[in-house]
């Protein structure tokens, strides 16, 4: 699962981490294989601003999970110290590198990180350049070395659209590619990939996580009234370009929409796997019979944090999570 430490109105920045924390230690409880966080930078319904400073929390506050990113967004950072800080991490195991193309999404934020929209249009060097940190096969810098990256084999994944896709074929790497929902876009970009895969000593195959927001509940309706919060946050960032916190359904569901607002609003809404368990399970069946995922990364957004458990503790069960073999090699055993 990805959790990408939402404020929530009536909370703040600071109780997000430590909900993600929280969180992290309540799934794996429950059996799930990955705890990711992510990177947004400047957003203010989002406090996950440092990914790999998140993940080393969660690995502290955690014992079997394997805990990731998903993802570091590469063009924001040197290659050279996005190695160093894997290569930490790593020391102690169970860790995953997702890596992502994007960049600060506004010009302010891109200034603020000194870089630059067309940094985005490089990733597939800036990848090779941090892989051969951890191979001690870069040539730009002949006599720099990673420590403690060097010679770790952290495993890498590649967040990733159609684009991106090839970029991980190429490079002989797992891809993480959404949506749940099995769109023709998407199923083409993964045979493409399967297709084009070019085995390295990160894998030998390809390997495909499908990624999408899942909400389980009691009813149906229950679960749609889970998406709500974020599919406001996203309406109102679209019309007034600010992420707001999480607020209440209930709340949302009062407010006065403009007609722009409503159509934002009914579209994020749309796309998602919800419903109770066996809605959800029969759903989640048929995403990996469309795309044949070898894995699947949830994630879910909402203002009421222990109706947000129950839907993972729902989730788990009907996946069976307590059967999942646990040993820690990079990738989930089949369920």
């Amino acid at each position: 699962m990805l959790d990408r430490s939402r404020t929530r109105e009536g909370s703040d920045g600071p109780q997000a981490l430590r909900d993600t924390v929280a969180l992290a230690r309540e799934v794996e409880a429950l059996g799930y294989h990955r705890f990711w966080v992510s990177e947004h930078h400047g957003v203010p319904g989002v406090a996950g601003a440092a990914p790999t400073v998140l993940a080393a929390a969660v690995a502290a506050a955690t014992s079997t999970i394997r805990v990731g990113t998903g993802g570091v967004m590469l063009p924001n950072h040197q290659p050279l110290v996005v190695a160093e800080q894997f290569g930490v991490l790593e020391s102690p195991g169970r860790v995953d590198m997702g890596l992502g193309r994007s960049v600060g999404f506004t010009d302010g934020i891109r200034r603020a990180l000194g870089r630059e929209k067309k940094d985005a249009d490089d990733f597939a060097g800036q990848l090779a350049e941090l892989l051969g940190w951890f191979t001690g096969t870069g040539t730009a810098h002949p006599h720099v070395h990673a420590r403690p990256a060097e010679g770790l084999r952290v495993p890498p994944y590649v967040l990733a659209t159609g684009q991106g896709a090839a970029i991980a074929a190429e490079a002989g790497l797992p891809l993480v590619i959404g949506d749940l929902k099995g769109r023709p876009k998407v199923v083409a970009a993964i045979e493409r990939y399967r297709a084009d895969f070019r085995p390295s000593v990160w894998s030998r195959e390809p390997y495909v996580v499908v990624s999408g927001t899942v909400a389980v509940a009691a009813t149906e309706e229950e679960a749609a009234r889970l998406l709500v919060p974020e599919a406001w946050s996203l309406a109102y960032s679209r019309t007034n370009g600010t992420f707001p916190p999480l607020a209440p359904p209930e709340r949302i569901e009062r407010l006065a929409m403009t007609d722009r607002q409503r159509e934002f609003y009914a579209s994020a809404l749309r796309g998602h796997i919800h419903g109770t368990e066996e809605q959800v399970r029969d759903a989640l069946e048929e995403a990996v019979k469309e795309t044949g995922a070898d894995e699947v990364l949830v994630t879910t957004s909402t203002h009421n944090r222990a109706a947000l458990l129950d839907s993972y503790v729902r989730l788990a069960r009907l996946a069976g999570l307590t059967s999942v073999n646990t040993e820690t090699d990079g990738h989930a055993r089949p369920l």
